[in-house]
């Protein structure tokens, strides 16, 4: 991985501590990329979700505990560069999800919860996308009394560039929502550039980056394991 660390800043940098982190490409510009493997993954592998479709290396995340599988190589290889720059706690990552978004598809904002070490990296294939983290929903946004109000409005966006890695610690992971807008085009302006942009060579004022299908591995830790002999044991 070739690191250029780009530290983003809140909109309020008082009130919330947060990070989020780009890094350049899992490598140089012509070594081979994943994708490959990732379509010829066995269709079991796969599972169909509203706007997306999603393949589960690792094990299945459990509270008490995942059964860990073994990644394969492909997909080893970037977890090792992910884990080597000590994101987890000095420990290295062991889950991933590989994701597929087609032009027009997304993920409601939501939360990655207590499952995982409060750290998250992706790394993006194939096209951009615009990640938008969203303050957390208040008890009274759910009273039945009240007025219905307007879809709420990403407190920022990030740039995802292909073939960039993005880090979220913190309570950018504690704390925030995030999600990916159902959207063909990403219309950029001098007013609405992501806080990111100076890392973002597309990320330009008038750019209208047109998403093609973008590939994401979310390579996380899952700190809570069970162990083979614990297994044989029951």
């Amino acid at each position: 991985l070739i690191v250029q660390p780009c530290l983003v800043p809140f909109l309020n940098p008082g009130q919330h501590r947060w990070a989020s982190k780009l890094v350049g490409g899992p490598g140089k510009r012509t070594d081979p990329l994943p994708t490959s493997q990732v379509f010829n993954a066995p269709k079991p592998k796969w599972t169909q979700l509203s706007g997306r479709k999603l393949q589960n290396w690792g094990g299945l995340p459990h509270p008490r505990g995942m059964v860990p599988e073994r990644l394969p190589p492909w997909l080893q290889r970037y977890v090792d560069k992910v884990s080597d720059l000590s994101l987890f706690g000095g420990l290295p990552a062991n889950h991933v999800l590989v994701n597929q978004y087609l032009p027009g598809e997304g993920i409601m904002p939501h939360e990655d919860g207590p499952l995982y070490y409060p750290t998250v990296s992706t790394i993006s294939l194939g096209s951009h996308t615009m990640l938008d983290l969203y303050e957390p929903r208040q008890p009274e946004d759910d009273d039945p009394t009240e007025q219905p109000r307007p879809p709420p409005r990403p407190a920022t966006s990030l740039l995802l560039e292909p073939r960039s890695l993005l880090v979220l610690r913190g309570t950018a992971y504690t704390r925030f929502l995030h999600g990916i807008a159902a959207a063909r085009i990403d219309a950029l302006d001098a007013v609405s550039l992501p806080p990111n942009a100076a890392a973002c060579p597309s990320a330009q004022p008038g750019a209208r980056l047109v998403r093609g299908t973008r590939i994401s591995l979310t390579i996380r830790r899952v700190p809570r394991v069970l162990r083979a002999s614990l297994l044989l044991s029951k």
